[in-house]
């Protein structure tokens, strides 16, 4: 490479660099003040005599077909004095996770001026880890004892795949994936392609969002899936197109690619084990970041935009 190409080079990438701090310092500035009502230690608290006073503060946290003396009792079962106790000792100290969600919230202000920050409420949830987050237009519920940490007893009957990312440096992944589902707009979903380009829609978001977390907390890797993914890019393309996989509507393809899995499947024994499950969501992925360095589309325009649009214009290049 010639000096005077080099240096040209390493002139831009300073500059990119100089503009995203300065953004990532504009975006600090909007300061959200996140408040994280902790209901969890409130219900593991309660009595008799302070129940009506939480059922008026949390009326949706308590379903009005069910009695007072089930929530007392509860909130005294052995069970969920020892789910109680763990999430208290993991969540003694909350304070890294809610300047995160700050962070989070104040980058979702700065993309979306229309987004009004939530109410953040911690519960329990029975250990539901399909339903970790739930947000609304006012609230975020996190259930907190699905994230006391990959190797939690309570976890012990979970498949490895699924408690890999149990634990409380996800809190803010998911509740910016729960997000980026409410600003994402995608037609039916019906091939391979429509699947891999809505979740690549999903992780650009948390890209956009996130820029404190690694890429592979971003996708739930280890950084050792991460790698893998990376090397074998190319190869993992090479299959995709040479058997027509990317128009497919082959309804077991998203079992394969896409959905949470311990492995994706090839069904090619030298490869299958090594592979994280949903490369499919990590190739849709590049996909769509391929497409936002090709087109000048802001964040807001691309998360709208078709399948077509996006693989068609992203002139993606997979790594080799």
């Amino acid at each position: 490479m010639k000096p005077t190409l080099l240096f040209l080079i390493i002139g831009i990438m300073a500059v990119s660099c100089k503009n995203e701090r300065s953004l990532e310092q504009d975006i600090a500035k909007i300061n959200t003040n996140v408040q994280i009502e902790r209901f969890d230690r409130l219900f593991a608290n309660v009595d008799s005599l302070k129940l009506d006073n939480l059922k008026t503060a949390y009326p949706f946290m308590f379903s009005e077909k069910y009695p007072d003396s089930l929530w007392l009792a509860k909130s005294n079962d052995t069970l969920q004095v020892q789910l109680f106790d763990a999430v208290d000792e993991t969540f003694a100290d909350f304070e890294n996770t809610e300047t995160e969600i700050e962070s989070l919230f104040n980058h979702l202000k700065y993309y979306f001026p229309e987004f009004n920050p939530p109410r953040i409420i911690t519960t329990t949830s029975d250990v539901d880890y399909r339903n970790k987050v739930i947000v609304t237009d006012t609230i975020a519920l996190i259930a907190l004892d699905t994230y006391l940490g990959t190797s939690h007893e309570f976890y012990s009957g979970i498949a490895n795949y699924l408690k890999a990312n149990l634990n409380k440096e996800q809190i803010v992944v998911d509740l910016a994936e729960a997000y980026a589902k409410k600003y994402t707009f995608q037609q039916e979903r019906k091939t391979l392609l429509d699947e891999m380009i809505y979740f690549g829609k999903l992780l650009y978001f948390k890209d956009v969002m996130l820029p404190f977390k690694t890429e592979a907390e971003r996708i739930g890797y280890t950084e050792a899936q991460l790698k893998w993914a990376q090397a074998n890019e190319s190869y993992i393309w090479r299959y995709f197109v040479s058997r027509e996989m990317l128009f497919s509507t082959d309804s077991k393809l998203p079992g394969r690619f896409i959905n949470p899995a311990p492995f994706s499947k090839f069904f090619l024994e030298e490869i299958d084990t090594d592979s994280p499950g949903r490369i499919g969501q990590y190739i849709g992925w590049q996909i769509v970041r391929a497409y936002m360095n090709q087109n000048d589309v802001s964040l807001k325009e691309m998360l709208i935009k078709s399948t077509e649009d996006i693989f068609n214009n992203s002139k993606f290049k997979p790594r080799k």
